[in-house]
């Protein structure tokens, strides 16, 4: 069993679905966030209130860390300026925070954004080249290339996963980009146990029928999604669809964050359900 994982971002939707099971892979989980508090606790875990953008709140929490789940960051676009501090230097202070502490590997919540002006005729593959759609898709690029600069400079290892959608299906474009809170978890427990990653990529999505994303390439995570959005194709394509398939920007991976201006959220446009996780 792992000493001690570090999870930031513990108090956002995608976190609270991943602090139990972790929780359950180590004898020390410590919880981050700048919330004053994220409810009850689970068996193994600590709660630690800490700003990513602040070096010297973060990096005391590191120190005795073999794994740390990186998921904290503002998960929308914004202007550059608020996104620098938590997206941009939050990143360079967990990494640089972990080559400090020894810390074996970093699992990153990237995003399809970093990739996101590509066409969705064009098959993704880790290998695909950054082509951010967004200061919040930028600040991914960023950080994937941080972990990769710090693997091959230091030896961190580092899997990112590059995340299309996360949330319960609600739009034509979420039929292929979704990835299950289920496969979230067995995406982001394959990064922690698999032995040796290097420095890899991977897109966190399930197994869509309608997705056009190849992750061959980082087999050796051995990750094999269970679910598919097509579950939900007969409902969300009975709706008016009108709105959402007049944006151009769901030409792209994108979707709406490729057709919005820079600094401008597209969140209200893409309707996203948050529904996190409570504990009993």
């Amino acid at each position: 069993m792992i000493t001690k994982i570090v999870l930031t971002g513990a108090g956002g939707r995608l976190g609270s679905y991943l602090r139990e099971p972790l929780s359950k892979l180590c004898k020390n989980l410590i919880s981050t966030d700048i919330k004053e508090s994220i409810g009850s606790l689970y068996k193994n875990e600590t709660y630690i209130k800490a700003d990513l953008s602040i070096f010297k709140e973060i990096n005391p929490i590191i120190e005795g860390a073999t794994m740390v789940c990186h998921f904290g960051a503002i998960v929308d676009e914004l202007s550059f300026d608020t996104l620098l501090g938590p997206n941009f230097v939050g990143s360079y202070n967990i990494w640089e925070s972990s080559k400090q502490h020894n810390v074996k590997r970093v699992i990153y919540s990237s995003s399809v954004h970093a990739v996101g002006m590509n066409l969705k005729t064009e098959t993704l593959t880790p290998s695909t080249p950054h082509r951010p759609d967004s200061f919040y898709g930028l600040a991914k690029c960023f950080t994937e290339d941080l972990a990769k600069m710090y693997f091959e400079k230091n030896g961190i290892e580092a899997v990112c996963l590059r995340i299309a959608s996360c949330a319960p299906v609600n739009s034509a474009r979420s039929l292929s980009s979704w990835l299950s809170y289920d496969d979230l978890i067995l995406l982001v427990i394959r990064a922690i146990d698999t032995p040796f990653t290097g420095y890899t990529i991977v897109y966190g999505i399930s197994n869509n029928t309608r997705s056009n994303i190849d992750n061959s390439e980082s087999s050796h995570i051995g990750y094999l999604p269970k679910d598919d959005a097509e579950i939900f194709a007969e409902e969300i394509l009975q709706r008016d669809l009108t709105e959402e398939l007049s944006d151009h920007g769901n030409r792209c991976h994108g979707g709406a964050f490729a057709s919005t201006e820079l600094g401008l959220s597209p969140m209200g446009r893409m309707k996203i359900i948050h529904d996190p996780k409570v504990k009993n």
